[in-house]
């Protein structure tokens, strides 16, 4: 990608926002899911020596999220890996992950604060862009230090600000859970279900503005209803795996469908809005990390199994994730196939497998 294909039309910028979105939550993915994966596993061993080890390595993989972002939003770019890597090393100085501590050692933790690792790859990658085809055969002793001076210069102003904007959104998210619980579920599981057939990730929306407890849950299970229902609507057109992957695998197989007709939304929608409703009256919960997933590698279920209260909690996991889903899935295909015929599965749903 050159500078000057960034310029117009307008829909390149488009695309380097996607791309870089995309890196972004593929990065989040990559770094983050070896610890969902295994940190509730690890809670029945005890403090077994090897328990400890598998805790660190994971940890560290969360404290890698800034380069692997890095090299992802690189690999959507088309960069060099030399132009990813001056991006890593500005994304990892200002995303919050390195404590510089009194006696001037530096402490390794966390994820950083991920609003601004979107910010300083989104400035970063247009800074290599812009030097690398300009700085010639010198670009390898330069385009590194420049991109970390300026790049992470400005990451590091922006750090504070973007952790006070990351925390008050999700504070604001939380108490309007808490405040109007069943308004904000039906809205957060009819928003992550609109996300998830988008081009932009509902993992890294999610992750960024801290959705967690009842919340998350809502965006979860919305994520699962919208899933069925387009499931539901295709299964006639589609092979069984084609069927199945919409669930299982991400919806997003759908997305070019999706964007093509957008009253396709509409149904996703009503049937996410209807499932995030029942999982905020059964107080389904979650984590900001499992709320963008629905039920793809059984991330959302398994985190709900153990974030929520432990009272009748196999009858509310059936209720939000099974139950719910299914007839809300089910009404939207009476509703839009069959009767008003709004929606024509082999001319709208039809995946090109």
């Amino acid at each position: 990608m050159h500078p000057e294909t960034l310029v117009s039309p307008r829909r390149n910028w488009q695309d380097f926002t996607l791309n870089v979105l995309n890196g972004n939550s593929l990065g989040i993915i990559i770094a983050l899911l070896p610890p969902a994966l295994t940190s509730q596993v690890l809670l029945l061993f005890g403090q077994h020596p090897l328990v400890r080890l598998i805790t660190m390595m994971t940890s560290v993989s969360q404290s890698m999220l800034p380069i692997i972002a890095a090299f992802a939003v690189g690999y959507f770019l088309r960069l060099s890996t030399l132009a990813s890597a001056s991006i890593g090393l500005a994304s990892v100085v200002s995303a919050g992950v390195v404590t510089i501590n009194p006696n001037n050692t530096y402490t390794l933790a966390g994820t950083g604060a991920i609003l601004n690792i979107m910010l300083v790859t989104f400035l970063s990658a247009l800074l290599v862009i812009v030097l690398e085809p300009r700085l010639g055969q010198l670009k390898i002793i330069f385009l590194p230090t420049i991109t970390l001076l300026i790049g992470g210069g400005i990451g590091l102003a922006t750090l504070p600000w973007m952790i006070r904007i990351q925390n008050a959104i999700g504070n604001v998210v939380a108490v309007a859970t808490h405040l109007s619980p069943l308004p904000m579920g039906i809205f957060l599981g009819l928003a992550f279900a609109a996300l998830i057939v988008s081009p932009i990730s509902s993992v890294g929306i999610a992750t960024a503005l801290g959705i967690a407890g009842v919340g998350s849950g809502a965006a979860n299970a919305g994520i699962v209803a919208g899933a069925l229902t387009l499931a539901w609507m295709s299964a006639s057109v589609n092979p069984i795996g084609g069927t199945i992957a919409h669930v299982i695998g991400s919806p997003k197989i759908q997305m070019a469908n999706m964007l093509r007709k957008p009253l396709l939304f509409i149904p996703v929608m009503i049937a996410a809005g209807i499932a995030g409703g029942v999982a905020t009256l059964l107080s389904i919960k979650g984590t900001p990390f499992s709320a963008g997933f629905g039920a793809s590698g059984l991330i959302g279920p398994l985190t709900a199994l153990q974030a929520s209260d432990s009272a009748y909690i196999w009858l509310r996991l059936l209720g939000a994730y099974i139950i719910a889903p299914v007839i809300s899935a089910w009404l939207m295909n009476v509703i839009f196939v069959k009767k008003t015929k709004l929606v024509n599965p082999d001319r709208d749903l039809k995946i090109p497998l």
